[in-house]
Protein backbone atom coordinates (compact mmCIF):
# COMPACT_ATOMS: atom_id res chain seq x y z
CA UNK A 1 0.00 0.00 0.00
CA UNK A 2 1.65 3.54 -0.81
CA UNK A 3 1.29 6.21 1.03
CA UNK A 4 -0.92 9.19 0.13
CA UNK A 5 0.88 12.32 -0.25
CA UNK A 6 -2.08 14.06 1.91
CA UNK A 7 -1.29 11.61 5.13
CA UNK A 8 0.31 14.04 7.64
CA UNK A 9 2.43 12.84 10.81
CA UNK A 10 0.53 11.48 13.68
CA UNK A 11 0.80 13.54 17.11
CA UNK A 12 1.10 11.83 19.91
CA UNK A 13 -2.17 12.05 22.61
CA UNK A 14 -2.17 15.22 24.77
CA UNK A 15 -4.69 17.67 25.64
CA UNK A 16 -3.15 20.44 23.01
CA UNK A 17 -4.08 17.32 20.51
CA UNK A 18 -7.72 17.17 21.59
CA UNK A 19 -8.46 20.61 21.89
CA UNK A 20 -6.74 21.02 18.49
CA UNK A 21 -9.10 18.31 16.62
CA UNK A 22 -12.14 19.44 18.42
CA UNK A 23 -11.71 22.64 17.19
CA UNK A 24 -12.67 21.17 13.71
CA UNK A 25 -15.82 19.38 15.05
CA UNK A 26 -18.76 22.04 15.01
CA UNK A 27 -21.01 21.60 17.75
CA UNK A 28 -24.32 23.27 19.19
CA UNK A 29 -24.13 26.13 21.51
CA UNK A 30 -26.04 25.03 24.97
CA UNK A 31 -26.39 26.17 28.30
CA UNK A 32 -27.13 24.45 31.46
CA UNK A 33 -28.17 25.85 34.45
CA UNK A 34 -28.96 25.27 37.76
CA UNK A 35 -30.12 26.33 41.39
CA UNK A 36 -28.64 25.63 44.74
CA UNK A 37 -29.84 28.96 46.64
CA UNK A 38 -28.38 31.42 43.90
CA UNK A 39 -29.00 30.63 40.21
CA UNK A 40 -25.62 29.22 38.17
CA UNK A 41 -25.14 28.36 34.75
CA UNK A 42 -22.56 27.71 32.04
CA UNK A 43 -21.91 27.42 28.70
CA UNK A 44 -21.39 23.97 27.04
CA UNK A 45 -20.74 22.53 23.73
CA UNK A 46 -21.02 19.01 24.91
CA UNK A 47 -24.42 18.36 25.11
CA UNK A 48 -25.68 15.42 24.04
CA UNK A 49 -29.21 12.75 22.95
CA UNK A 50 -28.32 9.61 25.27
CA UNK A 51 -31.54 7.59 24.72
CA UNK A 52 -35.46 8.51 23.58
CA UNK A 53 -36.67 6.15 25.51
CA UNK A 54 -36.59 7.11 28.38
CA UNK A 55 -35.30 10.73 27.00
CA UNK A 56 -32.08 11.23 28.30
CA UNK A 57 -29.50 13.69 27.59
CA UNK A 58 -26.32 14.15 28.64
CA UNK A 59 -23.35 17.00 28.96
CA UNK A 60 -19.80 17.33 30.39
CA UNK A 61 -18.85 19.78 32.78
CA UNK A 62 -15.39 20.72 34.17
CA UNK A 63 -15.38 20.02 38.29
CA UNK A 64 -13.04 22.90 38.47
CA UNK A 65 -16.13 25.29 37.49
CA UNK A 66 -17.97 27.63 39.62
CA UNK A 67 -21.57 26.24 38.75
CA UNK A 68 -20.14 22.18 39.20
CA UNK A 69 -20.65 22.47 43.01
CA UNK A 70 -23.89 23.53 42.80
CA UNK A 71 -24.70 21.11 39.26
CA UNK A 72 -22.99 18.19 42.13
CA UNK A 73 -25.97 18.50 43.98
CA UNK A 74 -28.92 19.87 41.83
CA UNK A 75 -32.00 17.26 41.68
CA UNK A 76 -32.99 18.93 38.23
CA UNK A 77 -31.07 20.99 35.45
CA UNK A 78 -31.91 23.14 32.53
CA UNK A 79 -30.71 23.22 28.77
CA UNK A 80 -31.30 25.90 26.47
CA UNK A 81 -30.53 25.38 22.95
CA UNK A 82 -28.93 29.04 21.91
CA UNK A 83 -30.17 31.09 18.62
CA UNK A 84 -27.61 32.26 15.91
CA UNK A 85 -27.98 35.96 17.36
CA UNK A 86 -27.11 34.46 21.01
CA UNK A 87 -23.55 34.32 20.91
CA UNK A 88 -23.00 37.17 23.29
CA UNK A 89 -25.67 35.22 26.07
CA UNK A 90 -22.79 32.30 25.20
CA UNK A 91 -19.83 34.43 25.61
CA UNK A 92 -21.20 35.08 29.12
CA UNK A 93 -22.56 32.22 30.44
CA UNK A 94 -18.89 30.95 29.20
CA UNK A 95 -16.73 33.82 30.94
CA UNK A 96 -15.61 33.70 34.13
CA UNK A 97 -16.62 35.96 36.97
CA UNK A 98 -19.41 37.21 34.74
CA UNK A 99 -22.54 37.87 36.34
CA UNK A 100 -24.40 35.45 34.24
CA UNK A 101 -27.84 36.06 35.79
CA UNK A 102 -27.43 40.03 36.23
CA UNK A 103 -29.78 43.12 34.07
CA UNK A 104 -28.81 41.48 30.36
CA UNK A 105 -30.03 38.24 30.85
CA UNK A 106 -33.40 37.30 30.56
CA UNK A 107 -34.75 34.39 33.11
CA UNK A 108 -36.88 33.25 35.31
CA UNK A 109 -37.52 30.63 37.58
CA UNK A 110 -39.29 27.42 36.13
CA UNK A 111 -40.53 24.14 36.87
CA UNK A 112 -38.39 22.81 40.23
CA UNK A 113 -37.38 26.39 40.15
CA UNK A 114 -34.51 25.58 37.38
CA UNK A 115 -33.51 29.01 35.89
CA UNK A 116 -34.98 29.27 32.38
CA UNK A 117 -33.62 31.70 29.70
CA UNK A 118 -36.21 33.53 27.97
CA UNK A 119 -35.66 33.72 24.05
CA UNK A 120 -34.14 30.67 22.98
CA UNK A 121 -34.30 27.98 20.02
CA UNK A 122 -35.77 25.36 22.81
CA UNK A 123 -35.24 24.61 26.65
CA UNK A 124 -35.84 21.40 28.73
CA UNK A 125 -36.08 20.57 32.61
CA UNK A 126 -34.18 17.61 33.24
CA UNK A 127 -34.01 15.18 36.69
CA UNK A 128 -30.41 14.56 36.87
CA UNK A 129 -29.94 10.48 37.33
CA UNK A 130 -26.39 9.64 37.07
CA UNK A 131 -22.79 11.71 37.34
CA UNK A 132 -20.06 10.33 35.63
CA UNK A 133 -16.52 10.71 36.86
CA UNK A 134 -14.53 11.67 33.43
CA UNK A 135 -10.96 13.10 34.24
CA UNK A 136 -10.91 16.46 35.16
CA UNK A 137 -14.77 16.78 34.09
CA UNK A 138 -17.90 15.22 35.15
CA UNK A 139 -20.89 13.59 32.62
CA UNK A 140 -24.10 14.43 34.21
CA UNK A 141 -27.00 11.82 32.43
CA UNK A 142 -30.46 13.43 33.07
CA UNK A 143 -33.70 12.53 32.34
CA UNK A 144 -35.88 15.01 30.11
CA UNK A 145 -39.01 16.31 32.26
CA UNK A 146 -40.72 18.95 30.66
CA UNK A 147 -39.52 21.61 27.86
CA UNK A 148 -40.22 23.62 24.88
CA UNK A 149 -39.17 23.17 21.61
CA UNK A 150 -40.70 26.33 19.74
CA UNK A 151 -38.21 28.75 20.13
CA UNK A 152 -37.62 29.08 15.99
CA UNK A 153 -35.03 29.54 14.33
CA UNK A 154 -31.83 28.83 13.42
CA UNK A 155 -28.70 27.55 16.03
CA UNK A 156 -25.54 29.36 17.60
CA UNK A 157 -22.81 27.01 16.48
CA UNK A 158 -19.29 26.79 17.67
CA UNK A 159 -16.20 25.88 15.67
CA UNK A 160 -12.60 26.45 15.28
CA UNK A 161 -12.74 28.40 19.24
CA UNK A 162 -15.77 30.71 18.06
CA UNK A 163 -19.19 31.19 18.14
CA UNK A 164 -20.93 31.13 14.46
CA UNK A 165 -24.36 30.46 13.04
CA UNK A 166 -25.16 27.99 9.91
CA UNK A 167 -24.51 29.06 6.10
CA UNK A 168 -26.98 27.80 3.50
Amino acid sequence: MTASPELRTAVPASPQLLRSVFRQHAAGVAVITATGGQPVGFTATSLNSVAAEPPLISFGVATSSSSWPVVAEAAHIGVHILAEDQAELAATFARSGADRFGPGTDWRHGPEGVPVLDGVLAWLVCRVVARVPAGDHCIVIAQVEVGDPEGGGRPLVYHEGRFTSLRD
